[in-house]
């Protein structure tokens, strides 16, 4: 009788238990896998069934062929340039001995932290016939010209510079972690220090290069905000300005034919994707477990003074001055005119703070969408992440991959797939959630909650199990765990993760620009929009607004982390 109540009480504890995960699960598989297979459906459906007619004729269009040519030779091209610049700002970070290495790789992220669309319009200005580039060639002899930025080259270079601290960020740990007696032994048998870069550090900084090269390519390969600023203007069309194009459109296949570009976007992203494995199976995996933070090649005086100068100038001249030049160009009377006292208005200012009230409403649409989606996705995310490190088991494993799903997609394949599923989720019902706000919050959770999980699993992962285990054995409820153990020492790193996905959510122009709808407003919408019509003064001032409010989150954000650190540390010091 006993052991038959017993069996009673474990079945009714593990029922619940089943029915929520498999509620979960099902969630999971509604808001974040079905609409990709809704998406794969439209673009081979017909009123008479499946077909490739759409395929067909889209392939059959000279537009699309040049479309896939331009998209293939930016993306390619700005991943090289970025795979460059992050290796080698990640070789002279992790084995010379330059000095303010913190400083520098501030400057590093800084291109990847500010939106891409708001470092387009910095450069538009710092190319500009009367920006700072412009004024300093027409000193020297010749008739030298800037680079003009609305073309191929020009899309390449911006790109490019944005995306290579991806690269430096996977890159720079892997080179530390190498270790150092591998490229000892090759110096002491005579090879160059060349050689030994070629035949030792590469091969093995390989795994890294590759991941970051990857984020590069996606990156690439998903952005549109340099190719909508820079491409519309000069008709340069990729695939994801073209899908762009397509859906505001309104044609009689405009859907159908968005779905088809859109799959052929998501087969790049696949393609690019199975080459970054092939690299990672080629290459050798032996790298130390911690990394190696001395200097490997030491500099002489002169020598690391010519090299800091270099770096500093290309850091500065690459982040800090087309921000300068867009300022600048924020506090002219009217675009075109020189920078001069005399020119010098803060009516544009005036303007996007008390005038208009599309900025004001984008402000707090912006802001209202960020803070929803991040505390959602705060709660959810760190729920997910802990039964994923606590309780890895193939249901949990396959719950991130499909959450993973929407954020690895291009930003308009996502948009395109979430209007395909939620304007008519069941046949013949709309529930109105297609052309309302709803949708914004809907895309919003689904691209970016995987941010907020993999911050989660990495804070809990610095946690040993035995705690939990030991407030378990003391009778610590599971309430008492997570609110005396498990949140202080989580904390920082689940604010971090939860920052990073306001911010983005904050500042997104993808998927916005193909779901707002009169009145839903985004900052990216209204920043591009401006600049679309010819407003870059607007566009600019704008854009230094919402510069200054981001810079003021990030000393926020600092300042709170070190409170709380320090709080820790002192109660841990207490006890």
């Amino acid at each position: 009788m006993f052991q038959l109540a017993r069996l009673k009480g474990n079945l009714s504890q593990r029922f619940p238990s089943v029915y929520l995960k498999a509620l979960g699960f099902l969630l999971v598989f509604l808001i974040f896998f079905v609409p990709v297979v809704r998406l794969i459906l439209l673009s081979i459906s017909s009123e008479n069934g499946l077909t490739i007619e759409h395929f067909q004729e889209i392939l059959s269009e000279q537009a699309t062929w040049k479309t896939i040519y331009n998209t293939l030779i930016i993306v390619t091209g700005s991943t090289i340039l970025s795979v460059c610049l992050g290796v080698a700002t990640a070789w002279l970070i992790a084995y010379t001995n330059i000095h303010h290495k913190r400083l520098l790789q501030i400057f590093i992220f800084l291109p990847f932290i500010i939106p891409s669309y708001m470092t387009t319009l910095a450069w538009t200005q710092f190319m500009g016939v009367n920006g700072p580039v412009a004024a300093f060639l027409n000193l020297l002899p010749g008739q030298l010209q800037p680079i003009n930025l609305y073309s191929i080259s020009g899309i390449i270079v911006v790109m490019g510079f944005s995306h290579y601290p991806l690269v430096y960020l996977l890159t720079v740990s892997v080179l530390r972690k190498i270790p150092r007696e591998l490229e000892m032994a090759a110096s002491i048998s005579g090879s160059s220090r060349w050689k030994t870069f070629r035949r030792i550090t590469l091969p093995l900084a390989l795994p890294g290069i590759a991941s970051g090269g990857l984020l590069a390519f996606l990156a690439n390969l998903d952005n549109f905000g340099i190719p909508a600023f820079l491409g519309i203007p000069a008709n340069i069309r990729v695939l994801s300005t073209y899908i762009y194009e397509q859906i505001i459109g309104f044609g009689p296949s405009a859907f159908a034919k968005g779905a088809v570009l859109s799959v052929m976007l998501g087969l790049i992203a696949i393609i690019g994707t199975l080459i970054q494995w092939l690299l990672l199976k080629r290459s050798k995996q032996i790298e130390a477990s911690r990394e190696d933070m001395e200097p490997r090649f030491t500099l002489s005086k002169k020598k690391r003074l010519v090299v800091q100068g270099i770096l500093w100038f290309f850091l500065i001249s690459t982040s800090i001055v087309p921000l300068l030049s867009m300022a600048a160009t924020s506090l002219i009377k009217a675009y075109g005119l020189e920078f001069t006292l005399q020119n010098i208005s803060l009516k544009h200012f005036e303007f996007v703070l008390f005038s208009s009230s599309k900025t004001a409403n984008a402000i707090e649409n912006s802001v209202k969408l960020a803070a929803i989606v991040t505390l959602i996705g705060l709660f959810i995310g760190t729920i997910i992440a802990y039964l994923r490190v606590r309780k890895p088991t193939l249901l949990t494993k396959t719950i991130e991959i499909m959450i993973a799903i929407p954020y690895a997609l291009p930003g308009t394949v996502l948009a395109l797939a979430l209007i395909f599923t939620w304007m008519e989720p069941i046949p013949g019902w709309n529930p109105g959630i297609y052309g309302s706000v709803w949708i914004m919050y809907i895309a919003y959770f689904t691209r970016f909650l995987i941010l907020q999980v993999r911050g989660s699993v990495t804070s809990l992962l610095q946690i040993d199990v035995s705690m939990e285990h030991a407030a378990r054995t003391s009778g610590a409820s599971l309430f008492t765990k997570w609110k005396r153990i498990l949140i202080p020492l989580i904390l920082p790193g689940l604010m971090s993760g939860a920052f990073l996905v306001f911010l983005t959510a904050l500042t997104e122009l993808t998927v916005s620009s193909l779901l707002w709808s009169s009145g839903t407003e985004t900052i990216g919408l209204v920043i591009f929009n401006f600049e679309q019509a010819g407003y870059t003064t607007h566009a600019t001032a704008f854009s230094m607004v919402i510069l200054l409010l981001m810079l003021v989150g990030f000393l926020f954000m600092f300042l709170i982390q070190k409170i709380w650190e320090s709080k820790v540390m002192h109660n841990g010091n207490r006890h």
